[in-house]
């Protein structure tokens, strides 16, 4: 066969859109691997094998690990991770990846049991602290969970010094609120001057009305 013939180029039919597994099942988010319950960050692996766990979980071939299994090099059962072989204490101790066994000097992410122990640690500390300081906690962790938050302005930020107050100065602002307050007085003493005027108005209009109503019954009766 030539190589003349072979097909070059990119595929004829390109997909607008990821494959997405059980696309048309109802998903329960309760269990594990819902959105309630996500599968544990992969940690102890080489790259190559933390991308093939990686694509296990995107396309729906990930079994998760029901039981502690046996490690291969000391035999306890303390491989807590599914498509581990090597417990994570062999694995740091040896130097090789949990899942192939090779030796390498870059491993991902971190033991399990480290970071629950530094949950621990840190709901301890939480709990045991002053109700001030467990706020200013909880506040840094939900920073750093949902990202940059709304910015607020510091008094070397300029830029929004317009919106905020239109001087630059404290005593300006203070000058300045003083003026209004004393604008507002005069407008109301206006506003209640006009309302006298006007009560007075329709007063004198009922007066006169009420006379000239008298003075028709009296000319009525001579008649």
């Amino acid at each position: 066969m030539s190589s003349s013939s072979k097909r070059q180029g990119p595929p004829k039919h390109q997909n607008k859109y990821a494959w997405k597994p059980n696309a048309g099942c109802k998903i329960n988010e309760t269990e594990l691997g819902g959105r309630l319950r996500p599968y544990s960050a992969v940690s102890g692996v080489c790259p190559r094998c933390k991308e093939q766990i990686d694509w296990k979980r995107r396309y729906g071939k990930y079994k998760p690990i029901l039981e502690p299994a046996k490690c291969q090099k000391c035999g306890k059962r303390t491989v807590r991770q599914a498509y581990h072989n090597v417990c994570s204490a062999c694995s740091k101790d040896l130097g090789i990846c949990a899942k192939c066994c090779g030796s390498t000097n870059e491993i991902i992410g971190r033991d399990v049991l480290e970071v629950e122990s530094e949950r621990k640690a840190l709901e301890e500390a939480i709990k045991n602290s002053r109700e001030r300081d467990r706020r200013t906690l909880l506040r840094a962790m939900n920073k750093n969970r949902t990202g940059a938050g709304t910015t607020i302005p510091k008094i070397e930020d300029r830029s929004r010094e317009g919106d905020l107050f239109p001087v630059k100065t404290i005593d300006e602002y203070a000058e300045l609120t003083r003026h209004h307050g004393k604008n507002n007085d005069e407008d109301e003493d206006e506003d209640k001057c006009e309302d006298k005027e006007v009560d007075g108005y329709e007063v004198e209009d009922e007066e006169k009305d009420w006379n000239e109503d008298e003075d028709e019954d009296e000319d009525e009766a001579k008649m």
